[in-house]
């Protein structure tokens, strides 16, 4: 599971779904050190080094497995490898001002906030709309639209060899009607009368 090429959909999903986990974690872990009210009311410095400790822990973990998925997508859209490690490199060094913001932000003062930051981000998001968008090899696939729901492995050969057997069964009834059907051939001369022998009735 953790090795499989993945599609532009599942990455996507992966993507969204490891965004809002993260952000539950790092909620967690703000109102489980000092609390949203004692970030609030506190000055920066060691007051807020448990929280930005735990913010930096749990953000470099998400970053692992935004790596992984990201690796899977470029090997399945055999993509540039030097985008996958600017993404991953990018994402640790924004993980770690991630924290260190928490650790000297003044609410209340703008200034505080190092505007790299927000450059920083953008650039991140650059690369993963780069390794998303990335066009496989071998086209388009219809395992990736079924595999969304089955992550054990693309669908059986019987699966997919009737599904593709489905569109000749409409080819195959219009070649059958547009066949010539060559006419009934005709006798010599003119038809006789009908009778019984020689002379009729």
């Amino acid at each position: 599971m953790f090795t499989s090429n993945i599609g532009r959909l599942r990455f996507f999903l992966y993507s969204l779904g490891l965004a809002v986990t993260e952000t539950v974690v790092i909620v967690i872990c703000i109102v489980s050190t000092i609390g949203f009210e004692g970030l609030l009311n506190s000055g920066p410095g060691p007051s807020r080094q448990g929280m930005a400790g735990a913010v930096l822990i749990a953000s470099l973990i998400f970053v692992a497995l935004r790596g992984n998925i990201a690796s899977r997508r470029t090997r399945d859209a055999n993509g540039r490898r030097w985008i996958l490690w600017a993404y991953i490199a990018l994402s640790s060094v924004y993980a770690l001002l991630q924290a260190g913001v928490l650790l000297v932000v003044k609410f209340g003062d703008p200034e505080s906030i190092p505007g790299g930051l927000n450059l920083l981000g953008l650039s991140v998001f650059g690369l993963w709309c780069t390794i998303w968008w990335a066009k496989p090899v071998a086209g388009s696939n219809i395992d990736e639209l079924t595999d969304v729901f089955d992550f054990d492995g693309p669908l059986p050969a019987t699966t997919r060899a009737a599904r593709t057997a489905v569109p000749a069964a409409p080819r195959a009834a219009v070649a059958a009607s547009a066949a010539h059907i060559p006419p009934a051939p005709q006798p010599f001369g003119r038809p006789r009368p009908a009778g019984f022998g020689k002379r009729g009735i």
